[in-house]
Parts: structure tokens; sequence; C-alpha cells
């Protein structure tokens, strides 16, 4: 593991949420220069925390809530420029698929200057590498199709039948791993010149993980899934803030049973991966720890649902014992029980306010900011809420101004006071989502929950970043005591 600062929330601090398939000028991939300039520009405007979404490889749907690997980074993340293969730098699949295949051969090729740490990574990664190339490589080859619908002796992960498409598809898997390797290469060196600017990086573990994910195919045992390989009961939640007829995720459900025999090692090596990362690491969902949403399969709304018991507080009780601190935040929104609090407190980890979820009239909401702790993580907005400008715009006359009044502002000002009433606030740490420092509308809304179509796609282009803004950021973290 590797161990973040002392006390990263035992002083007060500001952030900034943007996910990197959002950085500026990405064209040949967000983990180079496109990092590093966002890293200069939060130290100069006092931010000492950047909060990124889940980095593991996504879907056709770009979600990046729908995870593929505990362990895989998302190659189309890589900087192909940084590796001298960028080419016409198009962002063409095929284009950036062969670049990373080239850049990988030179990897391969004797006595050349990465060889031996290529080697080394190899062999310290191969537990879960192994496993991803190979179930990679297999998909392409049966044309993107689930593996529950792969010929049966690769279903069911016969030896034999594994032992001879490695040998098939070796040339595919070696550009796989070497698409990882430049990945991890890439992101630990961005990792570094954070800490070198005082900023420190802040994550996202996604509860589930998709059915057509290698942990899934490798691990069925661990999952509510049938003798097909298809989930029996899927994940979502009831009706909520978001969705009348709740979320229906489809992500499969863990046999928590069988995660409580092994001692949870599963779950100790993923949250191992993820404590690597990250500085501090929020689990997404976290009330499903203590007990979760289940949807029969088949199911057409999340309405239709139960909760079944978890077993968090084990897991958690593992997690303790084996790393010692939990830089952990608990995403604890949503339908959140005294039992669901009782877990989150009784491990002492912190959890989340909204101030779009204060305003319903109601001066008790946990969610206005004269209710929150020094232990919250607060923030106006989160990447599934609209813009705050957006929020703000669609509400009704009446609480404009409640709203308006409440931050003891012009309706014009409302979001630079929003955020400005955060990073005043006693919360322990603010994060400010991009779009809100920008006063941006809900065209740049980055997810629509219960939506499939439209998501994870905004992108900040430099241009809308006012010349100013650093500084008067900078201006308010000090005033404030968070620089």
């Amino acid at each position: 593991m590797s161990e973040s600062p002392p006390g990263i929330l035992a002083r007060r601090r500001a952030g900034v949420l943007l996910h990197a398939t959002s950085l500026p000028d990405t064209e040949a991939g967000a983990l180079g220069q496109a990092a590093r300039s966002f890293v200069d520009w939060l130290a100069a405007g006092g931010f000492s925390v950047w909060q990124l979404l889940p980095l593991g490889p996504v879907g056709a749907d770009r979600s990046p809530y729908y995870g593929r690997s505990n362990h895989a980074g998302d190659p189309g993340l890589v900087d192909l420029t940084e590796l001298g293969a960028a080419g016409d730098g198009t962002n063409a699949r095929a284009t950036r698929e062969e670049q990373l295949r080239e850049a990988g051969r030179k990897l391969l090729e004797p006595g050349g200057p990465q060889a031996a740490d290529y080697s080394a990574f190899l062999a310290r990664e191969a537990f879960w590498l192994e496993d991803y190339a190979l179930f990679t490589a297999i998909q392409a080859r049966e044309s993107g199709r689930p593996w529950w619908e792969w010929p049966e002796s690769l279903r069911r992960r016969d030896r034999a039948a594994l032992a001879a498409v490695r040998t098939e598809l070796a040339a595919e898997q070696a550009a796989i791993e070497a698409g990882q390797y430049f990945f991890h290469v890439q992101y630990r060196a961005l990792k570094q010149y954070a800490a070198g600017k005082g900023v420190y990086l802040f994550g996202d573990i996604p509860i589930y993980l998709a059915p057509d994910s290698v942990e899934v195919w490798v691990h069925p045992e661990l999952f509510q899934l049938g003798a097909d390989g298809r989930p029996t009961a899927v994940a979502g939640v009831p009706p909520d803030y978001f969705t009348v007829d709740g979320q229906l995720w489809g992500n499969p459900l863990y046999r928590w049973e069988e995660h409580e025999r092994t001692g949870f090692s599963w779950w100790i090596e993923r949250l191992r991966a993820q404590f690597d990362l990250f500085d501090l690491v929020r689990i997404d969902h976290f009330r499903g720890l203590e007990s979760y949403w289940a949807v029969p399969a088949g199911a057409r709304t999340a309405a239709a649902g139960e909760w079944r018991p978890a077993s968090g507080a084990k897991l958690l009780a593992r997690a303790r014992e084996v790393f010692g601190r939990l830089d952990v935040v608990a995403e604890d929104l949503g339908v959140i029980t005294p039992e669901v609090e009782q877990l989150r407190d009784s491990f002492g980890l912190p959890g989340m306010r909204v101030a779009q979820f204060g305003f319903d009239g109601n001066s008790a909401n946990l969610h206005l900011p004269h209710n929150w702790t020094a232990r919250s993580i607060a923030y106006t907005g989160t990447h599934d809420n609209d813009t705050t400008a957006g929020w703000f715009g669609s509400l009704e006359p009446n609480l404009r101004a409640a709203v308006a009044d409440y931050l003891d502002a012009a309706v014009a000002d409302v979001v630079p006071a929003m955020t400005r009433t955060l990073l005043a606030s006693v919360a322990g740490l603010a994060v400010v989502p991009m779009q809100d420092l920008l006063g941006l509308g809900r065209e740049a809304r980055m997810n629509t929950p219960g939506t499939v179509t439209g998501n994870w796609s905004w992108a900040l282009a430099w241009s809308l970043v006012p010349a100013g803004l650093a500084t008067s950021c900078r201006r308010w973290n000090e005033l404030y005591g968070r620089c």
C-alpha cells in the first residue's frame, strides 16, 4: 500500500472535481501534459485535492461506474505523445490500439531502455494482468460478446481451452499488457508530480462491477449468478431524489457469505489497488455495504427490489486490520438509515453533504451549510447532479428566491455565492465541480442518473477558464483557511 500523508483530512482543504476524460486538449491522451497543466492550475488556485471518477476501462456507454476490472486502467487515457507514438494524433480506437501496440513492441526488444522495468511490472501485476489481458483478447475475438455468450469451455474457464487460447492470442495479450504498463507508468508519474505541487489525488471505487467484467468471469462464485453466468438479481436503488422508479443499474450482486469465507481477500486486493493509486478513496454507494437493494433479474424497474443485509462491518474491520488507517470517504447519499450511519461512524469515516440537496424548506436538512460538521466532505453538487447554474435555473421562482435569500446573494450571483459559502463553511474538505467554478449551465452536466445516453462526455476547454479565476480562488481559499 502507498501510505497517504498523515492527516490529509485533519486540516481544512479545498478540492476540484474533474474527471480525467474531461481534461482539455486530450487528443493524444489525458495522463501527460493535460493532467500536469490542470495540477498546476489547482495549485495556483490554492486547491490541494483533485477528485477524479473511477479510472478503469469503460464500455460503449463510457460510464466509469460500470467497471470491467478492479485493477486495470483505461488505456484511452494514455498520452501517446509522451510515448513518442502519437502519429497523426487522432483518437480513433483502431489508430490508438495500433500506436499502443507499436510502443509495446519496442518494450519487448532485447536491451530496450525500459525492458527491465516492464518485466518487473509483468511479474508484479501478473495476479490480475494475465486474466485481464486474456479476457480482453478473447472478447475482441468474440466480436465484443459478453463472456456468458462465449463457447462453454471458455465461459467455464476450462484449463485446456484457456491454455489453447492463450497461445492463439499471445500477441494480442502482449499488446494489452503493454497498454496497462503505459497507463501505470504515466499515472504514477502524474501522482508524483501532483505531490510535488501539494495536490492530493482523491479517487472513487464503484461498489459494483459490470456483469461483463473480468472479475465476474474469473470469480463467478463471489457473485449472485445462475448456472449460465447471468445475474439472478441485479443492483439498483429504490425511488429517490433522482428518479421516481429508482435506478436499475444491472450490476451483479455479491455473495457476501462467500466473501466472508475467504476473509474478504478479493475486496482487500481491490482496496489495496485503489490505496496505491490515490491518497484518498471514496466508496460509491456506501450504504450498499450495510444492506443492498436487490432487484429480480428481468424486472423492468428498480421499484421491484428489496433490501437485503450485507457484510460491510466485517469487511471494514478486516480492511482496518490489514491497512491500519482507512483513508476512505463514505458516499452516504440517498436512502440512509441509522444502521448505515452507525457503520460509517463506527469506522470514523467522513460522509458527504451536497448543497443542492439542502433546499427543501426544512432548516434541519443535513445538506444545508449551517448543518455541516468539520467531518463533512461538502459539495455544491456531484457528477450526478446538474450543474449549480442548471439546477438553480430549473427551480420554481419562489424557491430560487429562497436560495438567493439563504446565500444573501442576488439571483444573478447565486452560483459564485454557493461556491463561496461552501469554501467558508466548517466542512473539512470542500469540493467544487469545475463546471460550477466556471458557472456553466446544464449543457455541461456530466451524468443524469437513470439514463444511458448523453452522459460522461463533457470536456473542459481552457478558453472557458477566465485568466483571473485561479487568483480569485486562491484568495478565497486563503481567506477561509484552506490553502
